[in-house]
């Protein structure tokens, strides 16, 4: 028997035919243990591991029970994930039958695979039941679509897109116990101020809102009749003012249903007097740079000058713009730009403890006024501090005067880092030992050092001052304690390891293009974000740069077009009478232009009663996402290993309720609705991600600042960084190409994050988020290492090649648009790395192999059969 079982490992990998495919059912049901073999290297070859040893590994794994984060609520005791608990008692052995099979033969009179047969045909196909033992190919070719809510077509049609506004679950339970039996987090995942192509902007004296809850009139109230609409969140009943009766677009009377507010689930308003607390802000910039001798040998100095000269006529603003600068290495050093001055005058502040401004009124000028002041600064900065020999970092106090210098008005501050600060206010000491953290199951020090940088960023956000970090540094920085900054004043961190002007090119590059985003992208000024939902539901916790002014609103002293929020949810009254529930976005700001503007999203969902139906409309992205953020306040909080058990445990709770739950024939195998065949997959890619991975020589900093991306990215680019894309592009064709701006761009397969999909004969694309990948087999395609990389053979492939040559050929121009594709889709800029074999690189190429062991993670088939070990429990 031990013959057959090393032949169905061997068989299982090289895809046997259906013959393997009955001989891995009868082992499923037999009970017999199975060695599975791992492959651990291109080349194929394999290694033996009893399951016996992954069992136990896991099963000595501490069973934490929650994924705390921000405000954490209590709950039940037993298994509990932030806000929903696990299976109380009671419900341990319940089963809720599908209607159409209620009465039908039960397990008894049908065969697994016959009950299987008829439960498939009955459901709808996000409830068709898959053996996750046994399908391996579970990847889409395409990228997965969101889930569409089950609404009538007249309101699906309206409905927020997915992009901007979407829910974990897209069928709301009734009630929190089903929701608590469903063992499934709800929350929302919004981009709020996503860049828009098309954006209904109303300019009106009068925002029609519920007198009663302030909801954004929107395309699901109800019209009792021409004078009179019901709120679709509180269910008030109110007026309709006399000018709304009047439609601007088709310029009739008398339809306030046409009116575009009901007709678009994501409208602009330019809002009137009332909404604003003081006259609306002008643009305002201050930059802060780190002039140190570690900041100028990393040359960054001139690319920030050179990218700031580039683009300064493109800074969001008007004829008030102001703008200003502050250096810092030991002192501090002040620009006097006032109008009439012949060349810049630096003012150095050494009194650090005390800091001051020295001439208040001219350190932030208007840009139109003096821009040649501003040009003359940026071209002589480089080379003022050439020569410098300071290494002291007192960026505590370069933060103080820049709060001073922007709080009479508020604006953006925007801080170029590159070393430890370790003078003055705010100073830090190195708190990462490089020999503990390649093997320790818990990291330390994913909190902060002090409370400088928080309490700071609060004063700054009380006073509409967001800031925006820029980290440039090959060593480590506390990014833990310095992230405080723009975490809580609804800021960005930019994080750029090993970054110097000549040994990192690549780097280079990113910075380049992401300061050229970042300096010309659109801003809104003091900002606030509060979202709504029906009655019966509330919020508890959000996730997302933002300080909470108070149990829904969030202040947003700066907001920015790449910027994420997710919130979590519960359900406080039953949902009975209630054929759908709503949410509402609303976000007030102030434009570079000085306009007060409100951008509302507001997203429809229908109520049901049962778990299969909630299990049909799970978002498995969202889910993920969601997850994501929840461990990552949990890391933080508690610890890596309970956040990291945590995870597993949500794959674990979900796929039980569902086998208990939903599930009316019971099978062997590992099963799992299709709509959430992915889950477990996502997360053990999550286990695996450098947020949360152990074992490896992972950089803190770098760990930190994978936490940061995940709680501040939009879904759709904190995906691509939990589970890449992988596509083979030596045979690119225009076979399903898309046609963009009379560009073809081919369209490949995506294929599993395995080795098994690699090739020697061929050249495979990884599209990490942040970074892309192009990996070169050693006996690849000469056509493509000679049309594309321009070189006659594989020995000749640059070692550190991070461009592809601009060649003249169809396959050239086939790959360049399928890269430039990829990278137009996102506001960050991934640095391109062309790996060969023997290329150092090639680790973190393969680190993104998620289904594949490593040296401290199972690979997705031991980790399918440790789920199943512990659901079967």
């Amino acid at each position: 028997m031990l013959v057959c079982r090393t032949l169905y490992c061997r068989a299982f990998y090289i895809y046997n035919a259906s013959a393997v495919v009955h001989f891995i059912f009868f082992l499923s049901i037999s009970g017999l243990p199975v060695f599975h073999p791992f492959p651990v290297s291109a080349s194929g070859s394999f290694s033996l591991m009893p399951i016996l040893y992954f069992y136990y590994f896991y099963s000595s794994l501490s069973r934490s029970v929650s994924v705390a984060s921000g405000t954490p609520q209590p709950g039940p005791p037993g298994r509990q994930l932030g806000h929903y608990p696990s299976l109380p008692p009671g419900y341990q052995n319940t089963s809720v039958s599908h209607g159409a099979m209620a009465g039908g033969p039960g397990p008894a009179q049908l065969s697994p695979s016959l009950a299987a047969m008829s439960l498939q045909s009955s459901t709808p196909e996000a409830l068709r039941v898959v053996n996750l033992l046994q399908e391996r190919n579970l990847l889409p070719p395409t990228p997965i679509p969101a889930p569409t809510p089950c609404l009538p077509q007249d309101l699906q049609k309206v409905n927020c897109h997915p992009e901007v506004f979407r829910s974990t679950l897209c069928n709301i339970p009734q009630t929190q116990s089903l929701l608590n039996k469903a063992k499934m987090p709800l929350g929302l995942l919004l981009h709020p101020f996503k860049d828009l192509s098309q954006l209904p902007v109303v300019t009106s004296s009068t925002i029609v809102r519920c007198r009663s809850c302030r909801t954004y009139i929107n395309p699901f109230v109800s019209f009792l009749d021409q004078r009179r609409w019901k709120c679709n969140l509180c269910n008030r009943v109110n007026d309709v003012p006399e000018e709304f009766m009047y439609n601007p677009v088709s310029r009739s009377y008398g339809e306030p249903h046409k009116r575009p507010e009901v007709q678009n689930a994501t409208i602009e308003f330019i809002a009137p007097s009332e909404y604003m607390l003081r006259p609306p802000q002008p643009a305002v910039y201050l930059f802060i740079l780190d002039v140190s001798h570690n900041a100028v040998e990393t040359g960054y100095l001139n690319v920030f000058c050179q990218s700031l000269l580039d683009n300064i006529t493109s800074l969001p603003g008007d004829s008030r713009t102001k703008i200003g600068f502050i250096t810092f290495d030991s002192t501090i050093h002040f620009y006097n730009l006032q109008e009439g001055l012949s060349q810049p005058q630096m003012l150095i502040v050494s009194d650090i403890e005390d800091i001051f401004l020295p001439t208040p009124d001219s350190l932030l000028v208007n840009l139109n006024e003096c821009k040649e002041l501003v040009q003359d600064l940026l071209k002589s900065l480089p080379t003022l501090f050439q020569k410098t020999m300071e290494t002291q970092s007192a960026l505590g106090s370069a933060l103080q005067a820049g709060f001073k210098l922007l709080s009479p008005t508020g604006g953006r501050m925007t801080v170029f880092q590159t070393q430890l600060p370790n003078l003055g206010a705010g100073a830090l000491q190195s708190r990462e030992d490089p020999n503990q953290r390649a093997s320790a199951k818990d990291i330390q020090h994913l909190s902060p050092a002090t409370d400088f940088y928080k309490t700071l960023a609060l004063d700054c956000s009380g006073q509409q001052v967001a800031v925006d970090l820029f980290m440039l540094s090959a060593q480590y920085c506390d990014l833990a304690s310095l992230g405080c900054i723009s975490r809580f004043s609804a800021g960005s961190v930019y994080h750029y390891p090993s970054y110097h002007h000549q040994h990192n090119p690549a780097q280079v590059e990113c910075f380049q293009k992401d300061l050229k985003r970042y300096l010309t992208r659109k801003i809104g000024f003091e900002a606030v974000m509060r979202i709504r939902c029906s009655k019966g539901l509330s919020i508890h916790t959000f996730h997302g740069n933002f300080f909470v002014r108070s149990t829904d609103l969030l202040s947003l002293p700066n907001v920015n077009p790449d910027a994420g929020f997710a919130v979590q949810m519960s359900i406080d009254e039953n949902l009975d009478d209630m054929q759908v529930v709503s949410f509402q976005a609303a976000l007030l700001y102030t434009s570079s232009k000085g306009e007060r503007r409100i951008r509302v999203h507001t997203l429809c969902l229908p109520v049901v009663n049962s778990l299969s139906d909630i299990f049909a409309g799970a978002d498995v992205q969202a889910i993920t996402g969601l997850l994501a953020c929840m461990a990552v306040d949990r890391s933080v909080t508690s610890s890596l290993g309970d956040a990291r058990d945590a995870l597993t445990n949500a794959a674990i709770d979900s796929l039980t309720s569902y086998r208990q739950n939903v599930l009316t024939i019971q099978q062997p195998g590992l099963l799992s609705p299709a709509c959430l065949r992915l889950f477990p997959l996502f997360v053990l890619a999550l286990l695996k991600q450098k947020s949360f991975r152990t074992g490896t020589s992972t950089r803190l900093d770098d760990r930190v600042f994978s936490m940061c991306q995940l709680k501040y990215q939009p879904l759709a680019y904190s995906m691509l960084m939990i589970h890449p894309s992988l596509y083979r592009v030596d045979d690119l064709t225009d076979e399903g190409a898309l046609n963009i701006n009379e560009r073809t761009i081919p369209q490949p397969r995506l294929l599993q994050l395995s080795v098994e999909k690699l090739s020697r004969e061929g050249a495979f694309l990884m599209d990490a988020g942040t970074v892309i990948y192009l990996w070169i087999g050693q006996n690849c395609n000469p056509i493509f290492l000679t049309q594309v990389l321009g070189v006659p053979n594989y020995a000749a492939v640059p070692e550190n090649l991070n461009l592809l040559p601009d060649l003249d050929t169809a396959e050239s121009q086939r790959t360049r648009a399928f890269i430039g594709w990829l990278r137009d889709q996102r506001p960050f800029f991934p640095s391109l790395h062309i790996i060969r074999d023997e290329s150092q690189r090639k680790a973190s190429f393969m680190q993104n192999m998620i289904e594949d062991r490593t040296e401290s993670a199972l690979s997705y088939y031991e980790f399918l059969l440790h789920l199943q070990q512990q659901i079967s429990k």
